[in-house]
């Protein structure tokens, strides 16, 4: 089996909520994602998808991703793509950094292999662990009030894990921690996630303000070494999330004992076969994980709930459903949310079928 095309298309992700706002005033309101896939001789065709939170938020931006996979698609026709570690060496040789342009080409062809062999790519993955994946709702950056509110809402809904977007002014952002805590049940789950936002001062400041309160502190600061030095000055639960984008920086971080935690964001690591290389080290070092990704829509949903599903359950932290925040919706048998929980598919691969009324005509297209 060899492949013979690598195609995309563009297709935009207005918000449920308007707009989704986190620290430093980011804001975005239309998400622009890229559906990639993966066409082989045998007539096999596979899925992807990569969506970037803006081009403010990680080392990526959407037109990049395309314009990427004009220079890397080349490179990779003709491989065999149920050769996932050989395939992943020659986009490493072919293109250097870059992960979020090789995601869409990974999770694709994790996507025909499933379809190769009969099997959800979870189970190719690991194996399915558990009846279901829980997940956590995000509650976009605004007044305190509104944010607990917000927090009120989706608990009706089912979430009992929540990431609070603070990283903004530091008093403010005490509020919010202590106003959303407020309204949760004492078993409840509770991130105030400041996404690199706060200085080190103020994040200590932050920190020692809510440290009567059951709640986790993620991503304070922009360095490792600033997260580091806050983590040494408190004892809430921390979680890292931007800084870690490899195993080097994962292996740094577990011998510095910089995090209960870890977020892995499949697009911040180069598609699924990197993440699971990352997600495996985590598990035999006893660290649990929030398994995501940047954005996205129903293919990226799908690639989570199948990255989540293999993971033993004691090292599941939380997942997301990012299709449940767009109106769009890209692809016909996408994981759906019940009682904030959600499942991996169980038909071959992702489990998914793009709907062409939806995804538009193809912007990229390499061949032989």
């Amino acid at each position: 089996m060899k492949i013979v095309r690598i195609f995309a298309h563009r297709v935009q992700l207005p918000l449920v909520e308007g707009s989704y706002n986190w620290s430093g005033g980011k804001s975005v309101s239309v998400l622009d994602s890229t559906i990639v896939g993966v066409e082989t001789d045998q007539g096999l065709v596979g899925y992807g998808e990569v969506c970037p939170l803006g081009p403010f938020y990680l080392p990526a931006f959407a037109e990049g991703v395309r314009s990427g996979l004009r220079e890397l698609g080349p490179h990779v026709l003709g491989m065999d793509p149920r050769e996932l570690n050989k395939l992943n060496l020659r986009m490493d040789a072919a293109l250097k950094g870059h992960p979020h342009v090789k995601t869409g080409i990974d999770i694709a062809c994790w996507d025909i292999l499933g379809k190769w062999t009969g099997l959800p790519a979870c189970v190719l993955l690991g194996g399915r662990f558990g009846e279901s994946v829980q997940l956590y709702r995000a509650i976009s950056q605004i007044p305190p009030d509104e944010m607990a509110s917000n927090v009120a809402h989706y608990r009706q809904q089912g979430y009992t894990r929540f990431q609070l977007k603070v990283g903004g002014d530091p008093d403010e952002d005490i509020r919010r921690i202590v106003a959303a805590r407020a309204v949760l049940m004492p078993t409840d789950r509770l991130v105030a996630d400041a996404n690199t936002g706060w200085t080190q001062h103020e994040a200590i400041r932050v920190v020692n303000a809510v440290r009567h309160l059951d709640v986790y502190i993620e991503q304070p600061c922009l360095t490792y070494d600033e997260c580091l030095a806050v983590r040494r000055n408190t004892s809430l639960p921390f979680v890292l999330d931007e800084t870690i984008d490899g195993l080097d920086v994962l292996l740094r971080a577990k011998q510095d004992r910089a995090m209960d935690i870890v977020n892995l964001k499949i697009s911040k690591l180069g598609g699924l076969t990197k993440s699971k290389q990352v997600r495996d080290l985590c598990v035999s070092m006893g660290i649990a994980m929030t398994l995501e990704d940047s954005w996205g829509g129903d293919i990226t949903t799908a690639a989570i709930a199948h990255l989540a599903h293999s993971t033993p359950e004691q090292f599941r932290f939380t997942s997301t459903d990012f299709n449940s925040y767009n109106t769009v919706s890209n692809a016909d048998g996408a994981p759906r949310r019940e009682h904030g929980r959600m499942r991996a598919s169980e038909t071959p691969g992702l489990g998914v079928v793009p709907k062409p009324d939806v995804i538009g005509p193809i912007v990229v297209d390499v061949h032989e």
